[in-house]
Formats: structure tokens, sequence, C-alpha cells
């Protein structure tokens, strides 16, 4: 079916199946459930400058979807699948990838634990979205698009890390973004060019964490409590673990890697340690 055609949103041929085909495509208007549903299959449909907001899904699925312009502010995902298909398993068979460009999520609630798929976000805005709990994005692709708000307990993934002969590339499109407005908070970047970032005022990119990890822990054992010593040994070494693992020994940093439980003088004193004033590769 061409995503030219007429637009269509009917009931599954099949009987056992709760959700709605949407098919074809809908351009410049406002998209209506009808009365009691709240599931729906985007099936090779293409939607141009359509208005979601305020709309609330139980099931949002896209098979090869494409969504430009359009507004997804108040809307509310109880599941959202985005770019697996309409089988949910693919054997043998390459997963059609959903594009999302020069959307808008402002206040969208995503629901925790989402199964992002084979998707692809271009420009698009995530403005104080509930973004919770999403540590299955590791088929999706984020290329110029703009955070604000808190981000917690997320993790973003530039290699997927199985799937790769489904999804058809080895390498997830991950830059351009613009983090400068965002909270991070348990927020990990893996296999990611940190450089093609944008970053929040305070954070710092750093080179050779390992190194500046070994050279900071003797200021830590001048500290006279044995817990915040603990709590910083801890928090470095976990902070370079994943740099070297997941980043070619690059990270992210902000005060509160250096230790939570710290107090904020300690956190500040370890974090302006590590970051030095001669070898931090990203000013501010």
């Amino acid at each position: 079916m061409s995503m030219s055609e007429r637009f269509s949103l009917r009931p599954s041929a099949e009987e056992w199946r709760r959700d709605w085909i949407a098919r074809g495509e809908l351009r410049d208007q406002r998209f209506e459930l009808p009365p009691g549903v709240s599931s729906v299959t985007f099936d090779r449909a293409r939607l141009v400058n359509v208005d979601f907001s305020g709309t609330r899904f139980a099931d949002f699925s896209s098979h090869a979807g494409e969504f430009v312009g359009c507004d997804f502010s108040g809307t509310a995902f109880d599941d959202l699948s985005t770019g697996i298909g309409l089988r949910r398993t693919w054997r043998g068979e390459r997963w059609p990838q959903s594009v999302f460009r020069d959307c808008v999520f402002r206040r969208t609630r995503f629901a925790p634990l989402t199964s992002f798929g084979n998707v692809r976000f271009e420009r698009c805005v995530f403005d104080r979205s509930r973004l919770r709990r999403q540590t299955f994005t590791m088929e999706a692709e984020f290329v110029g698009c703009v955070f604000s708000g808190r981000l917690h307990d997320i993790n973003f993934w530039g290699r997927p890390i199985r799937h790769e002969s489904a999804l058809g590339r080895e390498r997830n499109a991950f830059t351009g973004n613009d983090f400068t407005a965002a909270e991070l908070d348990y927020v990990a970047f893996k296999h990611i060019d940190l450089h093609a970032q944008r970053w929040p005022p305070g954070y710092a990119l750093l080179d050779r964490v390992g190194a500046r990890v070994t050279a900071v822990l003797p200021l830590v054992e001048t500290w006279p409590d044995e817990k915040h010593r603990e709590e910083a040994r801890l928090s470095l070494e976990f902070l370079a673990g994943g740099a070297v693992k997941h980043n070619d020994d690059h990270a992210v940093v902000s005060p509160l890697d250096m230790g939570r439980r710290l107090p904020p003088a300690l956190r500040q004193e370890l974090f302006e340690a590590l970051r030095g004033t001669s070898s931090d590769t990203c000013p501010g």
C-alpha cells in the first residue's frame, strides 16, 4: 500500500486483536479516536502536521510509519511500540523502521520500560516529557533532537546490542542532540560520540577518565570520614568502568557523579579535581 493513499482507520480483520489499523496518509488535522477505541497500529501510515495532543493510547504501535510535524503534547502512551511491526517478531526479515521528524513531545507521558524498537527521531522536541526508566532503547536513533526537563534512568545506545541483522545496521545514529536544558539523572550514553552532542551547563565532557580517577584517589584518602571515602571510591570506580567499557574512556560528568550521598562541598571539590583546568574537553 502506498502511503499517499487515502487514510483509513478500521478494526483489525483478526478477531483476537483489540487494536484498530491505520493506513494511508493523513494531513493537517486532528487525529480523532473512534468512541471506545484506544489501541491503534499505524501500518505504513504517513501523518503530516497531525494533532495528537491530549490523546491517551492504551496501545500505540507503528509499523514502518512516518510522522512529520506532528504534535504529541500531553499525549499518554500506556504501551508504545515503534518500529517492530504488526507481528511483533520478524524472524528472518528486516525490521521496518518508523520515523518521527520535527515532532513535538511536550509533557508527553511515556510508560516506563517502553520498547522503542527500530525507530528514528529527527529534530524532535522532548520538552518536559515523562522519560523515565527507559532502558529498552537499543534500536532507537536520535538525530538533532532537543531535550529539556528531567530525564531519569535512561540508556541511549549508539550501537545495537542485538538484532543487527534485523535492523540492517551496526550503528544507531545519535548526533546533534541538545541536552543543554535537561537534567540528566542516571542517564547513560553508550557507544555514542559524546562530542557530537550539546551538554547542560555544569557538566564536563572529559577524556582519559580512568587516569583522572587514579589521579584524584589520593585526595579522597585525605578525607576524615570513612563513609565519604567509600562513597567516592565506589562512584569513581563506576564512572571509570563505564567510560572505558562504553565510550573509549570518555564521559559526561557532573558533581552528582562523584557520589550522591556526599556533602555538596566534597562533591564539588572532587569534581573540580577530576576535571582539572588544562584537559577539560568541553568548555563550561
